[in-house]
């Protein structure tokens, strides 16, 4: 609790309420514009592949033709090894405007068939659920019963997800929506021409969305940056807002376990581990554990990581993700290696967690193929990290599941903490 000496001054008070351009800069971010938005549209699976359906299609109005088809098919593939259909190349050059595409067709959530190149692809689309049962070989059973009699028809599968969800089964190839961003902002900077007005104000607003979903989003980046330069000019009046204001739920279950007001790097105990407090966001809070902080060393410099996150070449974060019931939800726990400017440097982190993980069984620690490779810049590396939460208004069944994630995920947390000192002994760390 704040004493009379700690309140702020009425002078305070207006510094930072009255005419405060970046104040009111980030209120306009938090306020922006868009429909996709204002319709609650921008969580719901469906609708992100009704929208996919639409781009894929080369008959549809977004005058692309088959351009984003080939770029979306070619991406998927790309490095594949699948012993059997075509490879990204072949995709690229080939001629798909006669592509049929189908939403929900056998309860698949996009089905594309290429009479002409005698291609069909069957595409699971995972926004925010998760896979269950034997979905992905269903849909290809049930598209090969189709099409039995068309021996020279070949069917492949791709699985398109939002957080880098692993799967075991060889007719698939993975792509990310990180992907699908990258190329469609590339599509409405280079190929606007081809484009109607009220085209580009659709993919803008989609591309918006997606950014925010995959955590590219430079505008929101720069928010962030704001945000803490504001929060450093006026630190005591926001910590009596926060304190008198009305928290969210997941800020109340996140102070719970962090503390009431911890500042940054600030130590606490949460069930078997310690961790450093990073930063509490609406849905997120970001952190790291102790013996991470210890290993990497507080005041060291990570070239590329600067405004990312807490400035380490590790992040962890927990995130609530609410249904489309309004009501339950998800927890989900977060650990990546970031957008290290040193590649050497990153590649031999990625190696160090992939090998601890190698050498103790730990299934949980799972990269995505090619997370080590020149450009990548940002690489998850938890599985199985979600803990359904019946009621995202209850902050006492938040916090509950806070520790119970951070708990499961003690083992992981302590076998990459004994890796680091070696990551830091190579002579491709910058210090």
């Amino acid at each position: 609790m704040q004493t009379k000496d700690q309140m702020p001054s009425h002078g305070a008070l207006e510094a930072l309420f009255v005419n405060n351009e970046h104040l009111e800069r980030i209120e306009a971010y938090l306020n922006r514009f868009n429909p996709i938005r204002v319709m609650k549209m921008e969580r719901m699976e469906i609708r992100h592949s009704a929208i996919l359906a639409w781009l894929l299609d080369p008959s549809e109005t977004h005058g692309l033709g088959d351009r984003f088809l080939k770029v979306f098919l070619a991406e998927a593939y790309r490095g594949s090894s699948l012993p059997a259909g075509p490879t990204a190349l072949e995709i690229s050059q080939a001629d798909m405007r006669d592509a049929e595409v189908r939403c929900e067709w056998l309860n698949i959530d996009i089905f594309i068939l290429s009479e002409r190149n005698r291609w069909a692809f069957v595409i699971e689309n995972k926004f925010d659920s998760k896979l269950h049962g034997d979905q992905l070989a269903n849909y290809m059973r049930k598209v090969r019963g189709v099409y039995k009699t068309q021996e020279d028809l070949q069917i492949q599968g791709v699985f398109l997800t939002l957080r880098d969800e692993a799967f075991d089964n060889h007719d698939y190839v993975p792509i990310g929506y990180g992907e699908i961003c990258t190329f469609l902002s590339r599509f409405l900077e280079q190929e606007a021409y081809l484009l109607r007005p009220e085209i580009s104000t659709f993919l803008t607003h989609y591309i918006e969305i997606l950014q925010e979903a995959t955590g590219m989003s430079k505008e929101r980046d720069e928010m962030v940056k704001l945000a803490r330069e504001l929060y450093r000019s006026h630190k005591k009046v926001l910590d009596f807002v926060i304190e008198h204001g009305a928290a969210s739920e997941f800020a109340m279950a996140a102070h719970e376990q962090f503390g009431d007001s911890p500042g940054p790097l600030e130590e606490k105990k949460i069930g078997k581990g310690v961790f450093c407090f990073g930063a509490l966001h609406r849905d997120g809070v970001s952190f790291l554990p102790q013996e991470w902080v210890a290993a990497l060393g507080r005041g060291g410099s990570w070239p590329g990581c600067e405004n990312w996150w807490m400035g380490f070449p590790l992040s962890c974060w927990l995130a609530l993700v609410p249904g489309n019931d309004g009501s339950k939800g998800q927890l989900r726990l977060f650990a990546e290696v970031g957008p290290l400017s040193d590649h050497a440097a990153r590649k031999a982190l990625i190696e160090e967690i992939e090998g601890v993980a190698a050498s103790e069984g730990l299934s949980r620690i799972r990269f995505q193929k090619g997370a080590a490779g020149e450009g990548k810049r940002y690489s998850k590396f938890l599985k199985n990290n979600t803990l359904e939460i019946r009621d995202v208004h209850d902050a006492e069944n938040i916090s509950a599941a806070m520790k119970q994630l951070l708990d499961k995920f003690r083992p992981e947390f302590v076998a990459i903490a004994e890796v680091l000192p070696g990551f830091m002994s190579r002579e491709t760390v910058v210090s």
